[in-house]
């Protein structure tokens, strides 16, 4: 493991030329973990070695409304999305009131039940500019700017309190066409986003990585390396920012499912799952002590964790499975697991092996509620847009908060 030397920094000078993607502050000098790092070897078990919660035979036993209690319902404008947050605040795009700004950036309350206005406009002076992503914690606000003409994008990030900015905007990345739209997550005052080569640019050769900036710093870190695309967004989970970066690129495709720990600037790896070769994980985070992993597909080898579903365990081996198509990220607390499927969720207690739905809200459209929630939790966030009684047309957005425990 190698840590970013404080004695010097490189600037890489934001430019709008083709092929070019920069930092808009300092950054640190080397990179916390490269493709040199010591990693796990990949986890490769028998098909049948996982206890499935669905399967005949299985210990598992269904209990109506097990493991979850609804605790508060809001209703917000109609063209609200949530994004996953760690804390009370939860991020939002907003539709706008008109066609400049098309969408506008928000946090939804889940204490008080208010949606704020957090960024009014793209500060990009471009006609085209949207405010293309959000994410924040409760003290941190961070934001995507693309130019839907030329696809060239800015992150964004400023302190955060009480629902508004309480700092100066800071410009963290700028780049052009040739690198996708940053994923970002925020935990704590941190801010972290991956830098990806965009598949149909001219650049598919390079590395990815992955930065971390804090409030009140002049610069970033670049604190992970991937010689390839990371195949999941980051997430954050109790103090843990969880990453799916290339590994063992030397011997073939492999990706490492790893925590990192957020207290100090992810320089400390708490733990990793390599999946078998050629395996691409479609969603990652961790709960608890294990990792929770999303395969989209089926492969054709790989043993256990080749085949489509999601899996709840550790390298040692121990896998709970639900053979479900994966939706979105999963979340959960102590044992207790949120992992969603078209329109619901399956609510696995691995603890007292039983299991339950959640069910999406009447009349919510295509695959129902979404979570605004991902990794640990003990307050579980979704939203959905709900059509009209009358009409039967989209007219709202419902959020439903529902406490976990059993």
């Amino acid at each position: 493991m190698r840590r970013p030397k404080l004695t010097r920094r490189g600037f890489f000078k934001a430019s709008a030329a083709a092929g070019v993607a920069g930092a808009a502050v300092g950054i640190l000098a080397g990179c916390s973990h490269d493709n040199k790092d010591q990693v796990s070897d990949p986890v490769v078990v028998d098909s049948d070695s996982a206890v499935s919660v669905t399967a005949d035979g299985s210990p598992y036993e269904y209990e109506d409304n097990h493991g979850f209690t609804l605790e508060g319902t809001w209703t917000l404008p109609l063209g609200c999305v949530l994004r996953p947050a760690e804390g009370t605040w939860v991020p939002a795009t907003v539709a706008g009131s008109s066609a400049l700004p098309a969408v506008k950036g928000g946090a939804f309350s889940t204490s008080s039940g208010t949606l704020s206005e957090v960024v009014s406009a793209p500060k990009g002076a471009a006609a085209t500019t949207v405010i293309y992503d959000v994410a924040c914690s409760d003290s941190v606000y961070a934001w995507v700017e693309l130019d839907m003409s030329s696809r060239s994008w800015q992150l964004y990030a400023a302190k955060f309190s009480d629902g508004a900015l309480s700092g100066d905007p800071q410009k963290l990345w700028d780049a052009d066409s040739d690198y996708d739209p940053a994923p970002i997550a925020c935990t704590g005052s941190k801010v972290v986003w991956q830098v990806m080569p965009s598949l149909s640019g001219k650049k598919t050769s390079e590395s990815s990585a992955c930065y971390l900036w804090s409030t009140g710093d002049k610069d970033a870190r670049k604190v992970v390396e991937s010689p390839g695309r990371f195949a999941t967004r980051p997430t954050v989970s109790a103090g843990n920012v969880i990453l799916s970066p290339r590994v063992r690129a030397g011997e073939g495709t492999f990706y490492g499912v790893t925590a990192y720990s957020a207290s100090d600037n992810m320089s400390t790896q708490v733990d990793q799952l390599v999946l078998p070769a050629g395996v691409k994980p479609f969603r990652a985070t961790r709960v608890g002590d294990k990792f929770v992993v999303s395969i989209e597909a089926s492969y054709s080898s790989g043993g256990l964790l080749s085949q489509m579903g999601t899996y709840v365990g550790t390298r040692s081996g121990d896998f709970i499975k639900v053979d479900r198509e994966p939706s979105e990220c999963p979340a959960g607390t102590d044992g207790l697991y949120l992992i969603k499927s078209r329109s619901s969720y399956m609510v696995v207690d691995s603890k007292n092996q039983k299991y339950s739905s959640l069910l999406s809200i009447d009349r919510s459209v295509d695959y129902g509620e979404y979570p605004a929630r991902c990794g640990d939790c003990d307050l579980f966030v979704t939203f959905a847009t709900v059509k009209d009684a009358d009409t039967g047309y989209p007219a709202s957005v419902t959020v439903r908060a529902f406490r976990l425990g059993v």
